[in-house]
């Protein structure tokens, strides 16, 4: 080895010994005489000393060290002293006076220090990624990212899961985002498509014997990106056989419980809450709100159905919603100006038309439309809402669609202007009973709400044939601070219900024999009662790191067009490749 020991072992007790490090240049002093460089490296940084004396080597080489060079020093261990102790290393208490100096390898001047007090735009460093990568945070990030690797790998290890890999090369497959294709060299004008995930895979697993299945399995969809998604991404992919429900959410609460000791060192009560989805949806207007802060969503409509006010009015007598919000205290923080721009312009994103609002005084309800609603109209709204003096109530008259999707948008936003909430704080739990299809108004169809392969929750069989909207599949979401940090659902293992399923998403017997008849032949040979989950690994280390972006836990991150500056990928190829590929471009349409 090149070094002893890193640049974050040295302490106190290794004073008077001899010891070689090995790192770069962090930061350069030079007080004349003596010459003072931080060596840092991904376990810590340490002082170093150079004494400068005009006879010596040394000297001339440590005079020209600058950022980032590369550097060996080997020298003896001392101590700095009561008064030059450096509080904020872990090696503040010692320096390494250096005896001789091996520049490893000179840097070009960097374009930023990773280090430095500020930094510049993230496409300068995702260009410069591997000076990026050299930053303190994302260095705690990916080790962050590797205890959880850990901790989850160490946790279905011990409940006998077996770790298996599924293929990378498949075939396309419908599952809600766009493929991304790789052509086939051999096989002209056919081509392979990347996972979205192992879903197929797993179960096929299920019906093969492997109970108990897990991978920390790479994904890719070719969607629209944002700051929490990744066109390639992880996730923590888990499937078992022979059970139910909550024997699957029970094993989910074990993991998180286990990631959350190792990463953070506490303990937290299972099982984790659970809510269904018509509970959180009636409540905050998301199936994945954050439940850090309250704020929870009212429905008015009955109070106002007979006001004089004809948005309301209007509204309820359409078949609309009139539901609201109530601020506890900041009448006086929101004005009429941030009112009817601000917090107006956060609704309007949702499709909402307005935002009405009143100021709670003396039980009653201040506002310019206050004029439209008798005493008793207002006091009952104050009372249903349960507003107090100085409280602000807001409203929503729409669809409930729109309703709820502008309501959590703005519950969300005024949870981080208010902080409602301690920001490193982590709150977890399961929405159960989603819907098992939704109605596509567009295309005059039923849609999957999950996937095609969830069960159908035993209690709603018979709605199926009458009241499909109203079926609830066994599928279940983990969300935690806001965001699906999990999803999953016990599958369908009986060929005929999964034909069921598919005759009412309109894909008739050949087209489902077409698309997945390796998964339905296997399921006409034996295959068990089986269900799973993924877990989103990049949004689990987020949460962890309490960053909002994804990119700063994931080693080569692509930008949000899906591009990777370092590398300069996509890229053109030769014509060449094309030729062998069997591929003609036709950049004009």
């Amino acid at each position: 080895m090149l070094r002893t020991h890193t640049c974050g072992d040295l302490r106190a007790d290794h004073v008077d010994q001899t010891v070689t490090l090995c790192g770069w240049v962090d930061k350069y002093r030079d007080h004349g005489g003596v010459v003072f460089v931080d060596l840092r490296d991904r376990y810590g940084i340490t002082q170093v000393s150079f004494k400068l004396d005009n006879a010596s080597e040394i000297q001339h080489q440590a005079q020209e060290l600058r950022h980032e060079d590369v550097i060996q020093v080997t020298g003896d261990v001392v101590s700095r002293g009561e008064g030059n102790i450096n509080p904020k290393l872990a090696t503040g208490e010692i320096e390494l006076r250096a005896r001789k100096l091996t520049i490893l390898n000179k840097s070009r001047t960097p374009p930023f220090e990773p280090n430095g007090e500020s930094l510049p735009n993230e496409e300068l460093r995702l260009q410069y990624r591997f000076i990026d990568l050299r930053r303190r945070a994302l260095q705690r990030n990916l080790t962050l990212r590797h205890q959880i690797c850990k901790a989850t790998r160490d946790y279905f290890n011990n409940l006998k899961f077996l770790e298996i890999e599924t293929p990378i090369l498949g075939r396309s497959t419908p599952e809600g985002a766009r493929d991304y294709l790789v052509p086939s060299r051999v096989h002209e004008g056919a081509f392979y498509a990347l996972p979205q995930s192992p879903q197929l895979f797993k179960q096929i697993l299920m019906v093969s014997g492997y109970d108990r299945y897990y991978q920390i399995a790479r994904c890719f969809r070719d969607e629209d990106l944002r700051a929490d998604r990744q066109p390639e991404f992880s996730q923590i992919d888990v499937e078992m056989a022979f059970i139910e429900l909550d024997d699957m959410l029970g094993v989910i609460d074990g993991l998180v419980a286990a990631m959350v000791k190792e990463v953070r060192g506490e303990e937290i009560t299972l099982p984790l809450p659970r809510y269904t989805y018509t509970e959180v949806m009636e409540k905050y207007g998301s199936d994945k709100p954050d439940l850090r802060f309250g704020l929870p969503i009212v429905e008015v409509s009955d109070l106002v159905s007979e006001s004089d006010f004809g948005v309301f009015k209007s509204t309820v007598q359409g078949g609309g919603h009139v539901r609201g919000l109530c601020v506890k205290g900041a009448a006086e923080k929101y004005s009429r100006r941030i009112l009817d721009n601000d917090l107006k312009g956060i609704v309007g994103e949702y499709g909402a038309k307005g935002l009405a609002y009143f100021k709670v005084a003396g039980g009653k309800l201040e506002s310019s439309i206050a004029k439209f609603f008798n005493d008793k109209q207002q006091m009952a709204i104050v009372e249903r809402m349960q507003g107090e003096d100085g409280d602000l109530l807001l409203f929503i008259a729409d669809s409930w669609k729109v309703s709820c999707a502008s309501l959590a948008a703005l519950r969300n936003y005024l949870g981080r202007d208010l902080k409602l909430y301690d920001p490193k704080s982590m709150l977890t739990y399961w929405v159960v009973d989603f819907p098992l299809v939704s109605w596509n108004a567009d295309e005059k169809r039923w849609d999957a709400e999950h996937h095609m392969f969830c069960s159908i929750h035993p209690d709603d069989v018979e709605l199926m044939k009458t009241d499909p909207g109203k079926v609830r599949a066994q599928s279940y979401d983990l969300v935690c601070n806001g965001y699906e940090a999990a999803s999953g659902s016990i599958r369908i293992h009986d060929p005929a219900i999964q034909q069921q399923v598919f005759d009412l998403l309109n894909i008739n017997a050949e087209e489902a024999e077409q698309r997945f008849g390796f998964l339905l032949q296997a399921l006409r040979y034996g295959a068990p009662p089986h269900g799973g989950i993924a877990l989103g690994l990049d949004r689990w280390v987020m949460l962890f790191a309490g960053s909002e972006n994804i990119r700063d836990v994931i080693a080569f991150p692509k930008t949000q067009r899906a591009s990777d500056l370092m590398l300069g990928a996509p890229s053109d190829v030769d014509s060449q490749q094309l030729k062998d590929l069997h591929i003609k471009l036709d950049l004009q349409n």
